[in-house]
């Protein structure tokens, strides 16, 4: 392939991810609502902006997308300046986006029309897996299109699989967030309840780190939970908007999800605290406020 493309959208995953395209080579021209994000990344990286999907996306032979949700998706693909208007036939459209199954289906039979190949490949990582080009990568879609994309994600992820057709990749990542919120509740219960018995939450981990209930929560998180520092990572407003996905896909496929209805409870309660742009990791700041204080 060529080394001409394009990506969609520049918040705190698409911005670095965008910058290791322009690293490993590829000539990468970018949009973002804000312009003035878009502006930025070429001063850092280099490239080129524009002001809409459309345009961003002329000539790409691959175009990532990593927006908001299921509408912002709409808008930057289907939209009055969308880039499906635009990109040639026998292009591919890699959306990163965690979204619906559905608007995955959606989108790839309205790009099927158009002679353009889909893949839903959602992220997992974080902020910091974006920044050092570790992410994991699941996706959907066929495996032409993902023989194609998949050296090319390969400049900023560590791990990318083809988990079945088009939708696969956003039901796999589902899956991710259900454990992810069971395992951080159960991290916030445990460090909890060793402060309210009088043990030393750091020597709590330190051993049982080291056996069955370690996990990369724990590993990465607990100090700065036990700090009450909760700028570190995924925001609870996008994984309550994630667990929103999760509960709707369970309602259509019959799944019964207790823990994880229960942990999105939760996060609302962590919301009501101001904590909506806290990580999610904040489920601990919910269980100390209602400590007794007495």
């Amino acid at each position: 392939m060529s080394k001409l493309v394009a990506f969609l959208g520049l918040g705190v995953m698409g911005y670095p991810m965008a910058g290791h395209l322009h690293k490993a080579g590829y000539q990468v021209t970018v949009y973002n609502r804000t312009q003035t994000k878009a502006q930025a990344w070429v001063a850092e990286f280099g490239g080129k902006y524009a002001a809409t999907p459309k345009e961003a996306v002329k000539g790409a032979e691959i175009v990532f997308c990593c927006v908001g949700n299921d509408h912002d998706l709409r808008e930057v693909t289907i939209g009055d300046h969308g880039a499906f208007q635009a990109m040639n036939a026998d292009s591919l459209f890699v959306d990163h986006t965690t979204a619906s199954a559905g608007v995955a289906s959606e989108l790839a039979a309205k790009a099927a029309q158009l002679g353009i190949d889909f893949l839903d490949a959602p992220v997992s990582g974080g902020q910091a897996g974006a920044e050092n080009g570790v992410l994991t990568v699941m996706a959907g879609g066929s495996e032409n299109a993902f023989q194609t994309a998949e050296p090319v994600i390969g400049s900023f992820a560590r791990a990318v699989k083809l988990m079945g057709p088009v939708g696969s990749g956003q039901l796999c990542k589902m899956v991710n967030q259900i454990c992810i919120a069971g395992l951080v509740q159960g991290l916030a219960e445990g460090l909890h309840f060793a402060r309210s018995a009088g043990l030393d939450p750091e020597q709590v981990v330190e051993v049982i780190s080291k056996g069955a209930a370690q996990s990369w929560q724990m590993e990465n998180r607990y100090q700065t939970m036990l700090a009450g520092e909760y700028e570190h990572g995924f925001a609870v407003d996008w994984m309550r908007k994630d667990l929103g996905i999760v509960l709707d896909e369970a309602r259509q496929n019959g799944s019964h999800l207790p823990v994880t209805a229960l942990v999105d409870q939760f996060y609302s309660e962590v919301q009501a605290l101001g904590g909506g742009r806290w990580d999610t990791s904040s489920l601990l700041a919910r269980l100390e406020n209602l400590r007794p204080t007495a």
